[in-house]
């Protein structure tokens, strides 16, 4: 049986920051008000670049991480809310950009700030059953264009980047399991406000802006990561001492704290990235993971739970053997 493993990481956050103190200048709220809500102190905004132009970037340092050439992708799964198009896919125009020519399958995942995690699980998947040998997964996110620049219950939040891994088939499992679910009943608490096909007036006059109601989707990740976190566990027969690092989507530093407990781990075994990058949605957890594994702290070997929830409701996890 095929296993995937991860070989390679990358990640690019463009250089413009966005402090709580910039904030302060054009929209009602304060640094003390945003870090003691959300943990938050300053955010990357890619100002004119794209989704795919973060990408690429990202992807280029992983697959250079992984000793691979472009030309050995041969499927590109790539997580993101905030696309270059409507199509083709950002996974498309980034195996354009990357000069990949052998054919392989690019396209995008749609699923919010989990969309990493669904990347993740859907190329495992196509590694397992023989599909693909070598595959770029990416979250790439420039969340800033969904802002409203008056909404300090959100604007304050988000920010932009891009985080890359590249999968290999191995005979000996790396991504031990992965779990995504979904409940599009509760769509009206995390969206954006226009699209294509609904409100296409809204969004032509007055702009597609990301509306959250942040209470109750509060209450619903916390409960929902508590859960899967109990899932993943299970299908491996493994215990919670088994962890070593938690690597969260880093959407509120009260939402990771509630999850790190739950695993009975300490804050020191959580890797976080919330304070300098903000919520960077699908593109959080690779940009987090790539920061921790540059730096020493996630070592060959270790055990890592990856764990997201976002917009639709979805919500997603890993368990990993790095």
């Amino acid at each position: 049986m095929n296993f995937s493993r991860i070989i390679g990481t990358g990640s690019y956050l463009p250089p413009k920051i966005l402090s709580n103190h910039d904030l302060e200048e054009f929209v009602d709220t304060s640094d003390q008000w945003i870090v003691e809500r959300t943990g938050i102190r300053q955010r990357h905004a890619a100002e004119e670049a794209s989704a795919c132009d973060l990408a690429e970037v990202a992807a280029q340092r992983a697959i250079a991480a992984a000793g691979k050439q472009a030309d050995d992708i041969d499927l590109i799964v790539l997580g993101t809310s905030t696309p270059d198009l409507v199509f083709p896919s950002t996974a498309c125009l980034l195996q354009g950009r990357l000069g990949i020519t052998n054919g392989g399958a690019a396209f995008d995942v749609n699923a919010a700030c989990a969309g990493f995690a669904f990347a993740l699980a859907t190329a495992d998947n196509f590694v397992r059953a023989g599909a693909s040998r070598c595959a770029l997964v990416v979250g790439s996110e420039v969340m800033t264009r969904l802002m409203d620049w008056t909404d300090r219950g959100t604007c304050v939040l988000f920010g932009d980047g891009a985080g890359a891994v590249v999968l290999e088939a191995s005979e000996e499992p790396g991504i031990l399991s992965t779990h995504v679910h979904a409940d599009g009943r509760h769509e009206s608490l995390l969206n954006v406000s226009a699209g294509v096909s609904r409100h296409a007036e809204r969004w032509r006059e007055e702009g597609a802006f990301l509306r959250m109601k942040g209470n109750e989707v509060f209450r619903m990740a916390v409960n929902t990561l508590g859960r899967i976190v109990d899932e993943t566990l299970a299908a491996n027969g493994l215990e919670k001492s088994d962890v070593d690092w938690l690597v969260p989507h880093q959407a509120n530093i009260r939402i990771i704290q509630a999850t790190a407990k739950k695993l009975g781990l300490p804050m020191e075994q959580v890797v976080l990235t919330v304070a300098e990058h903000g919520n960077t949605s699908s593109a959080s957890i690779p940009l987090a993971l790539d920061l921790a594994i540059r730096d020493g702290r996630i070592q060959r070997g270790d055990m890592l739970l990856l764990e997201a929830f976002g917009g639709g409701f979805t919500w997603g996890s890993a368990l990993v053997r790095y």
